[in-house]
Formats: C-alpha cells, sequence, structure tokens
C-alpha cells in the first residue's frame, strides 16, 4: 500500500487456492519484509481456504477480509483491477489466454515504472525509491 506497486502477481485459466498461493510465495521470495504485513483480499473461497490460513500464517502475514457486501478492506485491489480493465484489457480483443497473459505482464511494468500515480504525481517505483533512498 505505500507505494500502490504491484509486487508479483501470476495469471491462470481458473481461479484456484494454488493462483493464490504460488503468489503470496512469488511476492514472499521478492520483497524482503521487515514490518508487519496484511493481505487485504475478498471472502473468496482462495481466502478462506485452510491452505491460504497455513501459507499466510507460516509467513506472519495477517488475512484481512471485510464482511460479505463490504468492499473496503480490498478496495485497492479492486481499485487496480479496475484500472487495469479499463487502459488496457477493455481497449483490444484477446483471442488467446497467452496473449491477456503477455498483455497483462507489460500493463504491469508500465503501471510500476511509468503509469502516474494521481496521489503521489509518482510512479509506484519512483515512491518506493524516495523511501529506499
Amino acid at each position: 500500500m505505500y507505494d500502490n506497486s504491484i509486487v508479483a502477481y501470476k495469471t491462470g485459466t481458473q481461479q484456484t487456492v494454488n493462483l493464490v498461493l504460488d503468489t503470496i510465495k512469488a511476492a514472499k521470495r521478492k520483497e524482503k519484509v521487515t514490518a508487519e504485513v496484511q493481505l487485504h483480499s475478498d471472502q473468496g473461497f482462495q481466502y478462506t481456504s485452510h491452505g491460504y490460513f497455513k501459507l499466510t500464517q507460516s509467513y506472519n502475514i495477517t488475512p484481512s477480509m471485510s464482511s460479505k457486501g463490504n468492499p473496503y478492506d480490498n478496495a485497492m485491489a479492486e481499485n487496480f483491477f479496475s484500472i487495469l480493465k479499463t487502459e488496457c484489457i477493455h481497449r483490444v480483443k484477446l483471442k488467446t489466454y497467452e496473449e491477456a497473459r503477455l498483455l497483462i505482464g507489460e500493463y504491469i511494468r508500465v503501471y510500476n515504472n511509468e503509469r502516474i500515480q494521481t496521489k503521489t504525481k509518482l510512479t509506484p517505483l519512483e515512491k518506493r525509491s524516495q523511501y529506499v533512498a
């Protein structure tokens, strides 16, 4: 939440618990976290599974989800997905999963490195570099 960057993502043809777990593992490998981490999500079956709670517990991540019909815990993720759909996916006619996977990967690269955030007037990685410097 500090810089709005996308730390890790995975794509798949189906929403599965393993897709979520693999994404968390990728984020954990990429980021060295020294503070408390909360992972905000909706109440989808992936986020209420035993595997999800077991993995988040092993990584000292606190799961956080709002009550049913209340989107606030997951608002930042929902906002990003809205932007992704508006600025990327709805602008082209995708024919294959592979096209979608490549397009999303390129969009996330642009989002993190080039897209100015309204709130900070910086890209996510420019904002992050302020903290690191």
